[in-house]
């Protein structure tokens, strides 16, 4: 599919602010493929589509959670977090995108998970710095994704899991284990 294309389905299911955001994604991904050599074309993709889902109907969303057998602990927390998986059936039900990579970029962007490719990565940092996002740490994240995704990744991961904790908010057990999983191998690359 097109960017042109793509682009106009995905406008239809934002407000303006979240196509300006997902536009900032896009640009983002597409820089960060250029540096970590992943497909340029499903790193675009994926930021176009990432937030396809993000203003649906809550009822609806859950019943695409438990009726498509999605993680049933989804519901037992935040619906912020709900978009993404659903976003990623959507994205393959209305928009006709069945490449795997690319869907599962949009399933993970929230939360993570355990051995996170390349892709998933670009998509998940893309998320976090885009040009319009203006918090604390977002700039020592941008400074990490000039020279190490991985950094980047775990830095935006600590940063969402402290946010949380620091406002008693409970964090999705995907985010803990992707965190873990990414800095162990992070330290295991040191020390070989």
């Amino acid at each position: 599919m097109n960017r042109e294309k793509a682009l106009r389905l995905v406008k239809e299911q934002l407000t303006e602010r979240r196509y300006v955001h997902t536009v900032g994604v896009m640009e983002t991904a597409i820089k960060l493929a250029e540096r970590y050599d992943v497909d340029k074309e499903k790193a675009e993709l994926a930021a176009i589509f990432h937030d396809y889902a993000k203003f649906r109907d809550k009822e609806e969303m859950r019943r695409i959670i438990i009726d498509q057998k999605m993680p049933h602990d989804l519901l037992q927390f935040h619906d912020e977090l709900w978009h993404a998986p659903v976003g990623a059936y959507l994205v393959e039900k209305e928009a006709g995108i069945t490449d795997n990579e690319v869907l599962e970029a949009i399933r993970c962007h929230t939360s993570g998970k355990i051995n996170m490719t390349t892709l998933d990565k670009v998509l998940y940092v893309a998320d976090y710095i885009e040009p319009g996002r203006d918090f604390p740490g977002v700039d020592q994240v941008r400074d990490s994704a000039k020279s190490s995704l991985d950094v980047a990744v775990i830095q935006a991961m600590k940063n969402t899991m402290t946010y949380l904790i620091t406002r008693n908010q409970p964090v999705y057990p995907d985010t803990f284990h992707a965190y873990n999983d990414m800095t162990m191998k992070v330290k295991e690359r040191k020390l070989t």
